[in-house]
Parts: C-alpha cells; structure tokens; sequence
C-alpha cells in the first residue's frame, strides 16, 4: 500500500503527485543509463590506465590483489571527470529518443511545459552533481592519497627484487649495494654496502647475510654477522666496529619522495598552503580549490544544454541531427573553455570568478529559458478566448 505524506492543511499527498508516472518513467531510464554508461566509461578508462602497472606483476612478482588494490584506488579520480560528460550524454540520448517516438510530442499535446517534461533530466544532473561534489571534496583526494602512499610502498618493496647476485646495484645516488647470493627464501649471503650520504664519512658495511623488507615508506636491510667500517676523511682514520645484527633503512632505487602531490590535498591544504611557497605554487594549489567547487557544477550545466536542445523545438527530421550536433559542439567548447580559464588563473587568480560563469551561465540562461517557456504557456491558456457574438 503507497505511503502517504501529509499536506498543507493536514491534506494526504500520495507520492504519485509528488513525481507522477511520466516523470518516474523517464527518471528511471535517466539513472539506469546513467550507471551503465559512467560505469562502462571508468572501466574502459581503468583497464587502459592499468597497464602502465602490468610490469609490477611480470619483473617484481606483484600479486593479483595487491594490483587490484593498487589501481581500484583510482577510480574516484576518473569518476569524478567523465561523471558531467556521461551525465550529458545520458540526458541528450533519452530525451532524444523520446523525440524520435513523438512520446515528447504526445506529452506536450497534453498540456505539459518543456520545464515539466525537462523536471527528470534535472533531477538526473542534481544526482549526478551531488555525486560528484562527494567524489571532489573528499572521496578522490582521500583514494589518490593511499593510492600514493601504496605505490611508494609497492615500489620500496621491489627495491628487494632488484638486487641481484654478483652485481653492484645502485641503491641511491649515494648508496650502492653488492649481493654475493641469492636465496630461494629471499635472503641474501655475502652482503656489500657501500654508504656515502656523508660525503666526510663513507661507510662501508660487509655482512655474511641479511633480509630485505619493506619498512613504512622506506626499505630496511637486516643484516648479521658483520662489520661496520668508517672512514674519516679529515684525519684518515678507519673505524672497525663488529656486529651480530645491524639494520639500515634506504629509499627506492626510483628515489621517489613522499611530497604529497596536488590532487591529494584535502580543501583546508589547497585554500590555506602551509609553508613558504612561491606565488605560482600558491596560485596553482587556488586554483585547484576552485576546480574542486566548480567542476561538479558541470554536470547540470551540460545537462541543461541537452535539454534545452531537446525539449526546446519543434519534431522535424532534420532537427533529430541537427539539435544534437548543436549540444554536443556546446559542450565540447564549454570544455576547451574551462582548460582554458584554468590555466589563465593560474598565472592571474584574479580571473577565479570566470570559472564560476563559465558553469553558472548555461544553468541560469536555461532555467530561465524554460520558466519562460512555462509562464508563456500559461498565460496563453488563461487568456479568455472571445465569443461568437463579440465578433
């Protein structure tokens, strides 16, 4: 039995007056093909970004769950992009074949304003914004932050693989690493460091054996039984000192570091940037804060253009091809449009408030068009129509 919800007066409103079935219809294809198609899109996309991690698997032994980690940790981001074009795209084709069945001519016939009929499309992009404002705000710089954090760890953790037997490998710029063997359980005999981070003071470490393991965002080489030798360059003497177990911790031979990149940033970091920065730095991470808060918008934005392409017109052949064309060239250009007013404001902030009406002013000028559209339509139908005998 349907709910009821209480009214103005303590009148019952059934939920079929709130969103009557027509519109039902068309929002239920709207979120279906919403899903199906942003889902396809970030899997195609996925797979092709995934690639550039198959060499984990085949040189360092990466496990299956561990890539699969590895590369799901990305999806935020590339939903976050491709969730305004899909949501567009969505909008035009339903509508667009609505059109084509002359199911939107039928439903004008009946006395419906575009602002009516475009009500599901709306609800569709304010979905798809809300969306997107939780992947940009939060989901995708919390997932590319472990994303990061992951492959540094991954990487460090192949540094272990790379050591091979009698072969000096360069740990570092300052750091080089010889391995007599190696054995099937990952250890190693016969070990040879040579440490210069103290250009004053090189080492020079000789163990009988010793174990690799990842260490937090560092490696860490166990070694046992072995020396420690030190050699002051200023007075030139050398230091012996024995051990039984000694550890020492070095970054990946990738030498990555552990800055946090851009995109990882929470929106306290990007509008308020702690230490000292020079002014591109500082422009760059502001103009990143606003791409956050303006960016989702788009997706009512190029919605409402699919829309306005659609219900605002007469059924012609001609219009099937042509109106499509016109939404999605609208599109493409707001697109280059945004590229291009980032990267003006990166050089000159004070250009910001053009990335807001560069996604506001299709929003406005469509409302606007179709509460035109609404109000030109009632006032006709409440004009009184003159009499036989008065003319």
């Amino acid at each position: 039995m349907a709910r009821l919800h209480a009214g103005r007066g303590g009148r019952l409103i059934k939920p079929e007056r709130l969103l009557p079935l027509r519109e039902r219809y068309i929002l239920q294809h709207l979120l279906l093909g919403l899903a199906a198609l942003t889902g396809g899109a970030t899997a195609l996309i996925w797979l092709t970004q995934s690639l550039h991690f198959i060499g984990m698997i085949v040189q360092h032994g990466l496990s299956l769950p561990a890539f699969l980690h590895l590369t799901l940790l990305m999806l935020p981001s590339f939903i976050t992009v491709i969730l305004p074009v899909t949501c567009f795209l969505v909008i035009l084709w339903v509508y667009q074949r609505l059109d084509s069945d002359r199911e939107l001519t039928i439903l004008q016939a009946t006395g419906l304003s575009p602002l009516r009929l475009a009500c599901p499309g709306l609800l569709c992009a304010g979905f798809a914004t809300l969306t997107a404002y939780g992947l940009s705000l939060w989901g995708a710089p919390l997932a590319y932050h472990h994303f990061h954090r992951y492959e540094l760890e991954i990487r460090n953790r192949a540094a272990a693989f790379l050591l091979e037997e009698g072969v000096f490998t360069p740990i570092s710029k300052a750091m080089t690493v010889y391995v007599r063997e190696r054995r099937s359980d990952d250890s190693f005999g016969g070990i040879m460091i040579e440490d210069n981070r103290v250009p004053a003071n090189p080492v020079t470490i000789l163990a009988e054996d010793g174990l690799a393991e990842p260490h937090g965002n560092t490696l860490r080489l166990i070694l046992h039984n072995g020396s420690r030798q030190t050699l002051n360059r200023r007075t030139g003497e050398l230091s012996t000192l024995l051990f039984q177990l000694e550890t020492l911790d070095f970054g990946s031979p990738h030498d990555q570091a552990l800055n946090p990149d851009v995109a990882e940033l929470t929106m306290s970091q990007l509008f308020h940037p702690q230490g000292d920065l020079s002014p591109h730095a500082r422009n760059k991470l502001l103009i990143e804060g606003w791409t956050r808060l303006t960016g989702p918008l788009a997706c009512l934005s190029y919605g409402m253009i699919g829309l306005l392409c659609v219900l605002r017109g007469r059924f012609s052949r001609h219009g099937n091809i042509i109106r499509p064309t016109v939404a999605i060239l609208s599109v493409v250009g707001l697109m280059i449009l945004s590229l291009m007013l980032k990267n003006l404001a990166e050089r000159d902030p004070s250009l910001v408030p053009l990335l807001w009406t560069e996604v506001l002013l299709p929003i406005t000028l469509g409302g606007g068009l179709l509460l035109w559209d609404a109000t030109r339509r009632y006032r006709l139908s409440a004009a009184p129509v003159p009499s036989p005998a008065s003319r």
